[in-house]
């Protein structure tokens, strides 16, 4: 059973920084495509950001380019989100997601294994 569980929110100031992690079990990640999404409230959840399976392959959306890097340790068989320059419209629960194609996916469907998501509030 493949389970993904995110850690590393919190409450952090506009201009500040945190690093979300993802932990992936039941599934090797070096097979694993990987995406990050949000949801604030009231609103649809989006893409955020995703890597490929080999790593060298990211992709992001607009509203975190340049903010946001993914990256991944293989042996630790986790992801990381590193946010800086956080922005009060980053405020969202993020979402871990795992796929089993080879490239970087933006849509939702794509991606079969989620995890719990994970609280990120940043304060002006």
């Amino acid at each position: 059973q493949v389970q993904l569980v995110e850690s590393g929110g919190g409450l952090v100031q506009a201009g500040g920084s945190l690093r979300l992690s993802c932990v992936v079990s039941g599934r090797t990640l070096s097979n694993t495509a990987m995406g990050w999404f949000r949801q604030a409230p009231g609103l649809e959840r989006e893409f955020v950001c995703a890597i490929n399976r080999g790593g060298f392959i990211r992709d992001y959306a607009d509203s975190v380019k340049g903010r946001f890097t993914i990256s991944r340790d293989n042996a630790k068989n986790t992801v990381y989100l590193q946010m800086n320059s956080l922005k009060r419209e980053d405020t969202a629960v993020y979402y871990c997601a795992a796929s089993n194609m080879f490239n970087t996916k933006r849509s939702q469907s794509e991606y079969a294994w989620w995890g719990q998501g994970t609280q990120v509030t940043v304060s002006s």
